[in-house]
């Protein structure tokens, strides 16, 4: 009970904090962090920031977990890339906006992509398609997406993620090495649109 009155105040302190639409408010409060966080540090699960998870990668800010779902605009039944699964927990909030079914994760660490697996089938997530492999090269075989996100920082945009989204797609990545900003690119009939967002810090793409 304790893990549900924190994470209330997690998702109301975000709600007054942010303008996030409602159900983005909503996803954040339904899925249940501390089980996606290492034992030791669970009772830092809804404090809103970034934890080690091991392998030198972290899960997300509560907020910037928030903040990209918001700047993604995701409808429910669209299908949805992540790139950098990490410990599943920004897969899951994915999968309340448009249903886990529709979530494909490429981890490049073995052991983190197991052990989310596994988390996610506890959790009710089981139905997210996780996979090992090099984001770089995305999930060519379920192409197009609606929507592409990363969790990890590249030096620009890997041509292959936008290559596998639909027209009238999106694709949202942090960019940059020490400085990084979060770039939103709409795939348009005749090309591509690239709109710079808030300035983040990510772990970079391994």
């Amino acid at each position: 009970m304790a893990y549900e009155q924190a994470r209330d105040r997690l998702a109301d302190g975000l709600a007054r904090q942010y303008d996030f639409d409602r159900r983005v408010v909503e996803a954040i409060r339904a899925v249940p962090r501390h089980e996606f966080v290492p034992e030791a540090r669970r009772d830092d699960a809804y404090a809103d920031r970034p934890l080690p998870i091991g392998h030198d990668q972290t899960i997300s800010a509560p907020h910037m977990v928030a903040a990209m779902a918001d700047h993604l605009d995701l409808d429910r039944g669209e299908t949805v890339l992540e790139i950098g699964t990490g410990c599943g927990y920004h897969a899951a909030v994915t999968a309340e906006l448009v249903g886990g079914a529709n979530v494909y994760s490429v981890e490049y660490v073995a052991d983190l992509a197991a052990d989310a697996h596994e988390t996610l089938a506890v959790t009710g997530y089981g139905d997210i398609h996780v996979r090992q492999g090099d984001g770089r090269e995305g999930w060519p075989a379920n192409a197009p997406y609606d929507a592409v996100y990363l969790t990890c920082a590249a030096p620009d945009v890997p041509d292959a993620l936008v290559e596998q989204t639909r027209t009238g797609g999106r694709v949202l990545a942090p960019v940059g090495d020490l400085a990084q900003q979060l770039v939103r690119i709409d795939v348009d009939p005749d090309g591509t649109t690239r709109e710079r967002l808030e300035r983040v810090r990510f772990v970079r793409m391994q």
